[in-house]
């Protein structure tokens, strides 16, 4: 049985060291492996199906507001880059330049897309004319690159897998309507698919998206307290359009400028999942994005009969709408509970000789550890509910550990204090001035993660220069 926990074994406690163990997780659950370019990854099969899952989703409930799919171009020209200037300066540190086609040098650099806003804009110009073309809502899949000098696996990698939205509208208030639609959409999708509870909330003029008039994120809090931007919605105004000239001509045959939204959401949600849900035994997927939502284990398999039992109950489960797979490798039983649980598979449904001789199967939690024993004939109506259950339970315990974390502070002693010993989440007002953030930032590492959709007053006066305040804010150490 000590062979059989190897798996286990080899994970370092998350208290004794929380990036190592994450680390641990993401290798031994067999989700990513490491390419010759540094700061890149290989998304292995368990990886990529997570991804899978949470783009088949996003993309239903794209649609289901009117969203269209479209794919641009990888390469951007460095003129068409630096048409609106706040927004190359943003990202020109992390920007890959392509110099070269084949052994010729490049009459002009492409940058290697970090973001596709200048071509969506470009595309726009042109394909924009009228009122009646408007508005434009498209969204694209695809990888970005961006140069960082730190790099994690899937929270912050040099290329990465994401969706970019991108819409155009023929008034303001369209544009904000869409912009709080999709952050909307995205609280929920965590919330609903990954179990993961967020906070949404405004960035500061400071954290804000380099060329956006306002930017929106929802923030989620991990077990060791750091908080995760965990997807963004920017409303552009009309800065692109005029950097651009996308104009359209309304029904009185005036010319307008358009108003532009951008949302993105990208494959950090993976590392989300991980360090929301994880425990020291490994990864804990949530029902709805586990590829694999329940596992049939054999038991004593040479024995007459298990073998055939198990496919029956495996076709009886996939019939039921599970995604289910039976292990019938030659591993022994404890092995097969052990990588099970490594690997965050919700159920196991175990199954020997005398299980079936007494018409049952023992059915474990991935998430608690609990054993039920379930007659084989109530399988196909039982493991449904109960991943139903497993859902909604890890979600009530995320957001109790959240809301746990979660501290208010009056004072900037009691700020720094809770900074200091990372609760998670501290609650303060501000007073809007940067220099107050800037300061904050410099005394505790924490930054603004957003002012919350639904303002409080906890204080009057702001926690870093007691001057009258004007905002809740949410701070903390992130990743």
């Amino acid at each position: 049985m000590a062979n059989d926990k190897k798996l286990v074994e080899e994970i370092t406690s998350m208290e004794e060291d929380f990036a190592q163990w994450y680390t641990d997780v993401v290798k031994k659950a067999d989700l990513m492996g490491y390419s010759s370019v540094k700061g890149c990854m290989i998304f292995k099969p368990a990886g990529y199906a997570l991804w899978e899952n949470i783009q088949h989703e996003l993309d239903r409930r794209f649609k289901e507001t009117g969203v269209e799919n479209v794919y641009m171009p990888m390469f951007i020209p460095e003129s068409l880059l630096e048409r609106e200037k706040e927004h190359v300066e943003g990202f020109a540190p992390e920007v890959a330049w392509v110099t070269h086609g084949g052994l010729n040098p490049l009459q002009e650099r492409l940058c290697v897309r970090p973001t596709s806003e200048t071509l969506f804009c470009d595309f726009y110009k042109d394909e924009i004319r009228s009122y009646r073309d408007l508005p434009k809502l498209y969204n694209q899949w695809c990888s970005v690159v961006r140069w960082e000098k730190e790099t994690r696996p899937f929270l912050r990698s040099r290329e990465f897998l994401w969706q970019e939205g991108h819409t155009a509208h023929a008034t303001a208030e369209e544009a904000q309507e869409r912009t709080i639609l999709m952050l909307k959409l995205y609280a929920d999708f965590c919330e609903e698919f990954l179990a993961i509870p967020v906070i949404m909330g405004r960035k500061t003029d400071k954290e804000k998206f380099a060329g956006a008039e306002a930017t929106y994120t929802i923030e989620a809090l991990m077990h060791d307290g750091k908080a995760l931007q965990s997807g963004t919605s920017h409303n552009f105004g009309d800065g692109f359009a005029k950097a651009f000239g996308i104009q359209y001509a309304d029904k009185d045959n005036r010319l307008k400028y358009v108003y532009q939204t951008s949302w993105g959401l990208t494959t950090r949600l993976i590392g989300a999942l991980i360090m929301v849900h994880g425990d020291n035994s490994g990864l804990v997927l949530p029902p709805a994005v586990a590829p694999v939502q329940a596992v049939v284990i054999p038991v004593m398999q040479r024995k007459e009969g298990v073998l055939e039992k198990a496919a029956e109950v495996e076709e009886m489960l996939r019939n039921a709408g599970v995604r289910v797979k039976t292990d019938d490798s030659d591993k022994s039983p404890g092995w097969k509970y052990a990588e099970q649980e490594m690997r965050g598979i919700p159920l196991r449904v175990e199954l020997g000789p005398r299980d079936i001789e007494q018409g049952q199967a023992v059915v474990v939690r991935r998430d608690t550890g609990e054993k039920t024993t379930v007659a084989l004939d109530e399988l196909e109506s039982a493991v449904p509910k109960l991943l139903d259950t497993i859902q909604k339970e890890m979600l009530e315990r995320a957001r109790a550990h959240r809301d746990a974390h979660t501290k208010d502070a009056v004072t900037y002693e009691e700020f720094q204090d809770l900074i200091g010993r990372q609760v998670g989440f501290v609650r303060a007002m501000w007073c809007g001035d940067q220099a107050c953030e800037d300061k904050i930032k410099e005394d505790t590492a924490a930054t603004s993660r957003c002012m919350p959709m639904e303002q409080e007053k906890i204080s009057d006066v702001c926690v870093c220069c007691q001057r009258p305040a004007k905002k809740l804010v949410v701070w903390g150490k992130a990743y």
